[in-house]
Parts: C-alpha cells; structure tokens; sequence
C-alpha cells in the first residue's frame, strides 16, 4: 500500500475506526449503521486480522429470552464453512458464550442426531465435532444433533442418551448460512426473544456489525457487547 493509497483509504471511517483499534487508541467498533457487512470486516481482516488459533471469521447472535440466554452461530459471515471452519466456528462460539457468562454446552446441528443420517453435511458436523474435541478437549460439545435432541431433554433421552450435550445445550453451532440465518430470524419473530447480533467472533479484538436498519436499542446492545468483549 502506497502513502497516497493509505491516506485514501483512511477517509473512510471504517478504516480510520479500525486503525484506532490496532493503535490502541480505542478498544473495539461498532459499524454497519451506514457500511455494508464487507465494509466493515474487510479492514478488520487486513488490519487486526484473526486470532492466532482461528482462522475463520464467524458471525453469532446471543438470543436473550425471559429467563435465559443461547447463543447462535454462524448466522452472518461463512456461507458454507467446510469441517474445520465449521470447528473454528464451534470454539469462537464457545469462547463467546463464556465472555456473557453462559457455561457454554455446544451443539453442532444436523438434520441427523449421531448415525441416524447421512450425507454430506452430516459427514461435515461429524468431522467438526471430531476437530473441536480434539483440539479443545476441555469443552462440552457434540454433534451432529437435530435441534429438538440438542434442546430438549426428553427427546435427547431417547436419541442420544449418552451424549455430554444433548437437552441442556446452550451454543448451537450451525453447518450452513441459510439454516442460521433461518433459525434466529424464526427463533426471534415467533418467541419474543430478543436478537443481539452479529457479534464478530475470531478477531483479535472487537468490531461488531450492525444491520443498516438497525434500532437505536440494537446499536446500545452492540456497544454494550463491544465494551464486554474489550474486557476479555
């Protein structure tokens, strides 16, 4: 990059917001009110990039309902993660949960709960799954779990009653865009929960992305994330 480029480039707020970050002169960004998405995670990508043990960028929404929290990933950012993005997904997600005090229980989502199913996106959750408990050994996950085995306990008893994770699960893991973008938008439109998202996870430090529509209340909550994530 050139002077003259470099200079160009910083007349756009999203860049000079997050050339704030990477000096130190300011903690996390909220963007997206007035940027597309790709505007506001490109310079992230280019400039604090990705944390040293992830590799993908995700996107999560923690779903706030009257009595208790879940978190949602990925509904924003990969489109079609392959087995280890996918794993990178689970791990971000579950880091995530823990910084808002959720003991995070992940469940890898399939239309397929263990060898009930097959195929290929079910073979894809059984590699994440496989990648994730062995590089994080320490975490509660499993997968594949069709979400009424992931969520419900009864259920979970006669499909999977050995699994760690099944009914109690607290971070759902999803193997495509379209499911998680669904499933929160269905989740939040027929529940009442509220939606806080999307909460950019795998960046060395915070920058969150509002919707172009977002409310004032949603552009409060994402500060409020931004602040907690800043924190550690």
């Amino acid at each position: 990059v050139t002077i003259e480029k470099a200079r160009q480039l910083l007349q756009d707020s999203a860049y000079f917001g997050t050339m704030m970050i990477e000096s130190g002169d300011a903690d996390g960004m909220v963007s997206g009110a007035c940027h597309t998405t790709a505007n506001t995670i490109r310079p992230a990508l280019q400039i604090i990039k990705t944390k040293p043990e992830v590799s993908t960028v995700s996107g999560a929404f923690l779903m706030l309902f009257s009595d208790h929290a879940h978190l949602y990933a990925d509904c924003a950012v990969s489109i079609d993660p392959n087995a280890d993005q996918l794993a990178d997904i689970a791990a971000s997600s579950a880091n995530t949960a823990s910084q808002f005090g959720i003991d995070p229980k992940v469940a890898l989502i399939s239309y397929s709960t263990g060898d009930s199913g097959s195929g290929q996106t079910v073979e894809k959750v059984l590699q994440a799954t496989q990648i994730v408990k062995e590089n994080h050994p320490e975490l509660s996950v499993d997968g594949p779990l069709q979400f009424d085995a992931a969520i419900d306990k009864t259920v979970a008893a006669k499909k999977c009653p050995t699994s760690p994770v099944a009914g109690q699960a607290n971070v759902f893991v999803f193997n495509h865009l379209d499911v998680g973008n669904c499933v929160y938008k269905a989740v939040q439109r027929t529940s009442g929960a509220v939606a806080v998202g999307p909460i950019l996870q795998g960046l060395n430090k915070p920058v969150n992305d509002l919707s172009r529509g977002a409310l004032i209340e949603d552009i409060v909550n994402t500060i409020i994330i931004t602040a907690v994530q800043a924190q550690g």
